[in-house]
């Protein structure tokens, strides 16, 4: 009879007991699970930082490595002169284009030429930018929409009567003083506009960035693909002075080869960014032909 009751009350606590057991190793489990899972969380994102942190180093790695080929496959004789090269900028995006790596000095007059090349429609773009701290317009050449040519110069707006967007070379030159703001196109060695109060007696300012194909809404940025240039550029000069129109016509004729006594056209003053690239040019006479 105590044997039997005994066995009974054992009976009776086991399955008490088996259940703390049970509740008990379940909790520990538990416990060791979410530790697990918040460990390999931890993992995850650590090995997510490392995986982007060595992309962005591998990409940076390629890219100086790519720049670094590139530069050796120029070396100095990719060009038969330093001046003898083009910036090629073939798409209409915010983020090709050229930097001429000098800046301006304070100016009270300016010629700027540079031949270009463009079947873009409508409108060829913005061939260059000079942006200064407060003013992103400081000089801008720029071609929107169904907008004639634009001379900005801080801010202030000229209409000029040049027509490049045929698909050929096109030699442009630009002119300007701060006496009186006046200022001269030509094209192809011919003058077809001038006028004045453009911004007179505002002198360009100095310090600022020079783009090729992007017209800047900050100084060095913040591009509009609308407003890019879309073809070939070279021979980007600048004088601190009104150049002669005879000057303008032998320059434009193949004449005379005058690099800018501010900005010359030089390989390694001009980088390229986005994949616009530099090529071999046609040569003056080549260009001449084209017209």
């Amino acid at each position: 009879m105590m044997h039997q009751l005994r066995v009974n009350v054992s009976n009776a606590v086991l399955p008490s007991d088996f259940r703390e057991v049970l509740q008990r190793r379940l909790g520990e489990l538990e416990r060791q699970l979410l530790s697990k899972v918040a460990e390999l969380e931890d993992e995850k994102s650590l090995l997510h930082n490392e995986t982007s942190a060595h992309r962005q180093k591998t990409e940076t790695a390629l890219n100086a490595l790519l720049q670094r080929v590139t530069e050796l496959e120029r070396g100095n004789s990719a060009f038969k002169s330093p001046d003898a090269f083009k910036v090629s900028l073939p798409l209409r995006t915010n983020y090709l284009y050229g930097k001429i790596k000098k800046t301006l000095p304070e100016l009270y007059a300016f010629t700027i030429c540079l031949w270009l090349r463009s079947s873009a429609l409508p409108g060829i773009g913005t061939p260059f930018s000079y942006a200064v701290p407060g003013q992103a317009n400081e000089i801008v050449l720029i071609e929107w929409g169904n907008n004639p040519i634009e001379l900005l110069i801080n801010d202030k707006v000229a209409q000029l009567p040049l027509f490049v967007s045929d698909g050929k070379w096109h030699h442009i030159c630009i002119t300007w003083t701060t006496r009186d703001g006046m200022w001269e196109a030509f094209q192809d060695g011919e003058k077809l506009g001038t006028g004045e109060n453009l911004a007179p007696w505002h002198p360009i300012k100095p310090g600022g960035v020079l783009i090729l194909g992007q017209e800047q809404d900050t100084v060095g940025g913040r591009f509009d693909a609308t407003q890019a240039f879309v073809g070939e550029l070279s021979q980007f000069n600048i004088w601190d002075r009104v150049l002669r129109a005879q000057e303008i016509i032998n320059i434009a004729n193949c004449s005379t080869n005058m690099p800018g006594n501010i900005i010359p056209w030089v390989d390694n003053n001009v980088d390229v960014f986005g994949g616009a690239s530099k090529w071999p040019v046609e040569t003056c006479e080549e260009r001449l032909l084209d017209l």
